[in-house]
């Protein structure tokens, strides 16, 4: 994926939000919408966004569709990643990520 291509990626919030999470690791769903405050159908259009650009993976576990980022990200994508960690709203996301129970990486 080329330069623009990653850019646009990361040109929407929720995207960022999303990718900042996964950076910590696997997630599904609910996960997001818990951490995020936004519907499912917002959040699985951006899943579905970033899947189809390969920025994110997932794979089905029971039920439940489980993200996380691609096997090997882009050197950009990760550069771009760390730069999240100084902005306040980021921070928070990965705030109520640590409160939040993920330790299966599946729903409910």
């Amino acid at each position: 994926m080329d330069l623009v291509e990653i850019y646009k990626c990361l040109a929407d919030r929720t995207r960022l939000r999303i990718l900042n999470l996964l950076s910590q690791g696997a997630l599904c769903v609910c996960h997001f919408q818990a951490i995020l405050d936004e519907p499912q159908v917002k959040v699985s259009k951006h899943l579905r966004y970033l899947r189809d650009h390969g920025l994110v993976s997932a794979a089905r576990s029971g039920n439940w569709i489980v993200y996380r980022l691609a096997a090997k990200p882009s050197k950009l994508l990760t550069a771009n990643l760390q730069c999240l960690n100084q902005e306040t709203s980021f921070k928070k996301d990965l705030a109520r990520l640590r409160q939040t129970d993920t330790s299966n990486a599946v729903c409910c």
